[in-house]
């Protein structure tokens, strides 16, 4: 099927309340409009450069996600136009983002990413740190960020039974904490466990090779 039509069945089948970000990391320009001619607005890239040039040759109503590790002094280059940022997992990048933000008179939505695959390879913070972070007397004063919720990344494994309870485990986290922080936004599921995740209280999945086919260099 054509990645439009890939794009248009998903949705379809996809609850009201869980948005789509397409993930488009390594994919050329034409396939990403394609999506978006399909009425899709929500993109995701893991590289901040490659989303910068995407941004800048693309049409502006697009709502750019980064998805992937963030080093702080990349930060700047996507300031000016990023929608929401996945992978937060420590204060020094969060007041880098807030930084940033203010020089563009911005305030950036940012998920908090928990760690919760059994993986070395994933990044992301215990519940303990997030705790720490979000209950950070410096954090409460940053004026340009708004922690609008949380990110996770399951194991890469077909065992069903562990990645419900990797999702779970975030989810109850999200719960015991949404109204204390204000969160509204649940970012977990990919291509191979976004229906898992959903079952599990995900808001929001990131979906490539689904929608793009399998990715490639």
């Amino acid at each position: 099927m054509s990645i439009s039509e890939n794009i248009t069945n998903l949705k379809k089948e996809l609850p009201n309340h869980v948005c789509l970000v397409a993930v488009s990391k390594t994919k050329p320009i034409p396939n990403i409009m394609e999506a978006y001619n399909a009425g899709h607005r929500i993109f995701g890239e893991n590289k901040i450069q490659e989303m910068v040039d995407k941004w800048e040759q693309m049409p502006k109503d697009i709502e750019w996600h980064m998805i992937g590790h963030v080093q702080t002094n990349k930060v700047k280059y996507m300031a000016e136009f990023v929608s929401l940022i996945h992978a937060v997992d420590s204060v020094k990048l969060l007041k880098e983002i807030n930084k940033q933000a203010k020089k563009h008179e911005r305030v950036i939505d940012c998920l908090l990413q928990i760690k919760i695959a059994k993986e070395d390879s994933k990044f992301g913070m215990t519940e303990a740190d997030a705790l720490a972070l979000l209950n950070n007397a410096s954090v409460k004063e940053f004026e340009n960020v708004n922690i609008v919720g949380l990110m996770g990344m399951a194991t890469f494994t077909e065992n069903e039974a562990q990645l419900v309870s990797e999702f779970s485990r975030l989810k109850n986290f999200f719960d015991t904490h949404k109204t204390a922080f204000s969160f509204k936004t649940l970012s977990m599921g990919m291509s191979g466990d976004y229906k898992i995740a959903i079952a599990q209280g995900s808001t929001m999945i990131r979906v490539g090779s689904s929608i793009f086919g399998e990715r490639y260099q």
